[in-house]
């Protein structure tokens, strides 16, 4: 009986510990980033492109978080902070499409057509930092997005070897769903930049 006691506290210290160190990554990976994240437009320095982290799409327009990421690049574009806006995102399925709503949209806010560059394979964060690098050429870039998800962009940005600020969009208060998805999240980043993974 002693023993199985002790095998289920060894078993609950094990899983306790294992969990701690789930949850140090993306702690790990905010404190790395914490300095190159703004909060106002009139702080970021100057880089190449904003980048516009796809989200979802809701009836052909952009999504409130989508749409508060949009909002964030036109202001680094009116304030001369960047010259293009990428706008990327999963446009993988004929019915399913996240970057010309975005597109649409900043072209209704009279940004020039020919300063909008679209990825429509930027499927998740690592595969559009790392086609904003090698199909776009970008070697210095501003990651708009939100709170939630922008330390994990950054990190992946500045292990890609990109000059690469972060500005918090707007709103999108972070749940604690946002939260915990950044678990699975920042282990599948941490592995993406190890193995080098190079998307399609």
């Amino acid at each position: 009986m002693h023993h199985v006691r002790t095998h289920r506290y060894f078993l609950l210290i094990s899983g306790l510990l294992i969990a701690a160190l789930l949850f140090l990554v993306p702690i790990a990976m905010r404190a790395a980033v914490s300095h190159y994240i703004y909060t106002s437009v009139d702080d970021v320095p100057r880089s190449d492109i904003a980048l516009v982290l796809g989200a979802s799409v809701v009836r052909g327009a952009p999504s409130p978080i989508l749409a508060e990421r949009a909002d964030s690049a036109i202001a680094l574009y009116r304030a001369g902070k960047v010259r293009k806006i990428l706008v990327t995102g999963d446009s993988s399925a004929a019915s399913y499409d996240e970057v010309t709503p975005v597109r649409k949209y900043l072209l209704n806010a009279e940004i020039p057509s020919s300063d909008i560059l679209l990825d429509q394979a930027g499927v998740d964060t690592y595969s559009s930092l790392y086609r904003a690098r090698e199909v776009f050429l970008a070697r210095s870039l501003t990651v708009v997005t939100q709170d939630f998800h922008l330390p994990r962009a950054l990190w992946i940005a500045r292990h890609l070897g990109l000059t690469a600020y972060g500005l918090t969009a707007e709103g999108g208060e972070s749940s604690v769903h946002d939260s915990l998805r950044e678990i699975p999240a920042s282990l599948k980043a941490l592995w993406n930049i190890l193995t080098y993974r190079e998307p399609r």
